[in-house]
C-alpha cells in the first residue's frame, strides 16, 4: 500500500485524472474495491489538486461520473450474470453479509444504495446485487448519482484541505520535514482505510438492521 501511495503521490496532470477515475470506476465495475478502496485514491488526488498539480473541480467532476459509471456497469454485470455472479469464489467469501444485503435491499432499495456507497465491502458488492434483484434502471441510478456525488466531493474536498493543513505546516516547520511528515501521514492513511476496509469485511452485520414500515406490516 506505501508503494502505491507513494507512487500516487509523485504523479502530475493527466495521469492523475486517469488513475483515479480507473480505480473509482473499476471498484463496483471490476470489483476491485474488494482490494483498493477509491476513497484512498480519491484523498490522494485531492492533496495533488491543493498542490495545483490538477484542477479541483475536474477531479471532483471526474471522481463523480467514474462512481456513477463505475456502478452502472456493476448493476448491469449483476442484471445479467447475477446467479453466476454469486456462485464465484470471492463472492462465496462474503455469503452471511450478501444476504444481509440483498435483505436490505428488498425492504428499502433505494435507501441501500446510497448508504451503500459509504462502505467499502457494500461499494463493490452493491451495484451487482441491486442489478440481480431487478430493481428498475432509473431508481438505482438517481439513488446512485446522490451517492456518488456526495461521496465524491465529500472524501476530494477532504483530501484537498488536508492538502491545505501540509502547506500551512510546512512554511512553520520547513520544506522537507513537512514533506516527510505528509508522506507518511497519507502512507497512515492509506493503511487506515484498507484496515476500515478488512474490518468491514469481517463485521457482522454488514450494515444496521432498519425496522420494517408500518405498510409491510
Amino acid at each position: 500500500m506505501s508503494n502505491i501511495t507513494g507512487f500516487l503521490l509523485g504523479l502530475h496532470g493527466p495521469v492523475i485524472y486517469a488513475l483515479v477515475a480507473a480505480l473509482v470506476f473499476g471498484e463496483a465495475a471490476l470489483f476491485l474495491g474488494f482490494v483498493i478502496p477509491g476513497e484512498t485514491a480519491i484523498v490522494i488526488g485531492g492533496v495533488l489538486a491543493h498542490q495545483g498539480r490538477v484542477s479541483l473541480p475536474v477531479l471532483m467532476v471526474i471522481v463523480v461520473l467514474a462512481a456513477i459509471t463505475g456502478d452502472s456497469v456493476g448493476y448491469e454485470v449483476g442484471r445479467r450474470f447475477g446467479p453466476r455472479l454469486l456462485s464465484t469464489r470471492a463472492v462465496r467469501k462474503y455469503q452471511h453479509k450478501v444476504g444481509k444485503a440483498q435483505d436490505l435491499i428488498r425492504r428499502r432499495g433505494p435507501l441501500a444504495v446510497f448508504i451503500g456507497r459509504f462502505t467499502a465491502l457494500l461499494r463493490a458488492l452493491m451495484p451487482a446485487l441491486v442489478g440481480s434483484s431487478k430493481m428498475p434502471y432509473p431508481r438505482f441510478l438517481l439513488f446512485n448519482a446522490i451517492g456518488g456525488v456526495a461521496w465524491g466531493v465529500t472524501f476530494t474536498l477532504g483530501g484537498y484541505f488536508a492538502g491545505a493543513a501540509f502547506e500551512h505546516w510546512a512554511k512553520l516547520a520547513g520544506r522537507g520535514a513537512a514533506i516527510a511528515a505528509a508522506v507518511v501521514v497519507v502512507i497512515a492513511l492509506a493503511v487506515w482505510s484498507v484496515r476500515r476496509h478488512r474490518k468491514e469485511a469481517a463485521a457482522e452485520p454488514v450494515l444496521p438492521e432498519y425496522a420494517p414500515s408500518s405498510d409491510q406490516g
